[in-house]
């Protein structure tokens, strides 16, 4: 993808990007689940009480309590579906694919994909033995208008507003760093480099870039979220809903502590009075009225019982929409493993689907780099884990040792182990049958 070569035009190019992408929908969009997803619920951090005034004019309650209480489940479904499906890392068939995308690559892919779920998409810069993780609070991808393939890209970032604007563009044939500083234009920090850079040291001038080349394919990769949706969407109603029940629930709690107190027959009394009046039952719990006189204290009847059954439906119909893992389902008494599996069951149509993508990046990654290979995963389950075991031992001579060996340690925690077993084994049997038999005396 061209830009162009003039450096004047390239910088005002770079400024366009970054300030469309910052007026984007997606950026708007990314900026406000990531507060969700943090735990800040941005409907009910807004949400203003208001109430009518003596002459019918809607003013603010500031007299009424306004708990704003968020209950992150959010957080805790999208976190749940990334380490689920990648808690256990991404395997290879070859030993040497893992070391050449660098030693944080499982970890990587897990921020990777939460981002992606967040904000429906997110990005792995491959470069120098590692892939680095840009999100779209910080990256504008620019497309192919044919193709749609990303073939270019702006990352951006400020430390704060008195801070420098950093940013680089990204293109197939090598990247350019920009810098602009307050009250200055922005400016060419390093001219455009390759990706690939060889480096040759010296006493007498240090470190220089002597040559360089780049990647067969553009270094940035998208990994897109299941329909390249946020999980926000289509769900924020429902997490605004569950936060708004539990904070008026508090609310009402805390409304109920309030005694309203009912003076008969004081049509008389003005304001000042009344408020004398309050304040000596507040202070002395007594006072001296006429006989004719009755004072009556009331207080609110809140309905508990209603609003926590409310609660406890809307917290369903969170798991429900979202396809999660509620363990509550299984964590009353020994679950057995037909019901752990049947309560994984939402958890694991989602994890497939969104697996699709997660592939889709990883071979776009492995192809940046030239290399041949097949991801696998281990997902993270809760087992029955006496009941797997009996189940894979029972299978006798129908499976391989060595397979039921990997199953195994799969339930016990310890798949990373498998090839340090399996060696251990196999070197048993050559023992066992490789031991001359002792002489027997005659």
């Amino acid at each position: 993808m061209a830009v162009g070569e003039d450096e004047r035009k390239r910088i005002e190019f770079v400024q366009d990007v970054i300030r469309d992408h910052r007026g984007s929908k997606l950026y708007s969009d990314a900026l406000t689940a990531n507060e969700y997803y943090a735990g800040k619920n941005v409907t009910i951090t807004n949400y203003c009480k208001m109430i009518r005034d003596a002459f019918g004019r809607a003013v603010p309650d500031v007299w009424s309590p306004n708990h704003k209480i968020a209950c992150h489940y959010y957080g805790y479904l999208v976190n749940q579906l990334a380490l689920f499906l990648l808690g256990n890392g991404v395997s290879f068939a070859e030993n040497s694919t893992k070391e050449k995308l660098g030693k944080n690559f499982d970890k990587v892919c897990v921020d990777i994909l939460t981002a992606a779920l967040n904000n429906s998409v997110a990005y792995g810069f491959v470069n120098n033995g590692t892939v680095t993780t840009f999100t779209v609070l910080e990256f504008a991808a620019l497309q192919d208008e044919e193709t749609s393939a990303i073939r270019a890209g702006v990352r951006f970032w400020q430390l704060a507003d008195n801070k420098p604007l950093r940013a680089t563009l990204y293109e197939e044939d090598g990247y350019t760093d920009y810098i602009q500083k307050n009250g200055e234009e922005m400016t060419v920090l390093h001219e455009k480099r390759p990706y690939i850079q060889i480096v040759q040291t010296s006493e007498a001038t240090g470190e220089q870039i002597v040559d360089g080349r780049n990647y067969p394919t553009f270094p940035i990769v998208p990994l897109y979220n299941t329909g390249k949706r946020s999980e926000l969407d289509g769900n924020r109603e429902l997490h605004d809903a569950m936060d708004l029940m539990l904070s008026g629930l508090v609310n009402n709690v805390d409304s109920g502590e309030i005694i309203y107190w009912l003076v008969k027959n004081s049509g008389g009394m003005d304001q000042p009075s009344m408020n004398q009046l309050l304040q000596t039952l507040k202070s002395a719990h007594i006072a001296s009225v006429d006989s004719e006189d009755d004072i009556t204290a009331h207080s609110p009847v809140v309905q508990f019982e209603a609003s926590k059954e409310a609660l406890e439906q809307l917290r369903r119909q969170i798991f429900d929409n979202q396809m999660g893992l509620d363990v509550r389902n299984i964590a009353g008494g020994a679950a057995t493993a037909t019901q752990i599996k049947a309560a994984y069951e939402p958890l694991n149509t989602k994890a497939d689907l969104v697996e699709f993508n997660v592939t889709e990046f990883i071979h776009g990654v492995l192809n940046v780099l030239g290399i041949d290979d097949e991801p696998t995963y281990t997902r993270s389950y809760i087992v029955n884990q006496q009941e797997m075991i009996q189940t894979i031992v029972s299978a006798g001579g129908d499976l391989p040792q060595a397979y039921k060996t990997r199953k195994i340690l799969e339930v016990l925690g310890d798949i990373d182990r498998a090839d340090e077993v399996l060696a251990l084994l196999t070197a048993e049997d050559a023992n066992r049958f490789t031991t001359e038999p002792e002489e027997s005396e005659e």
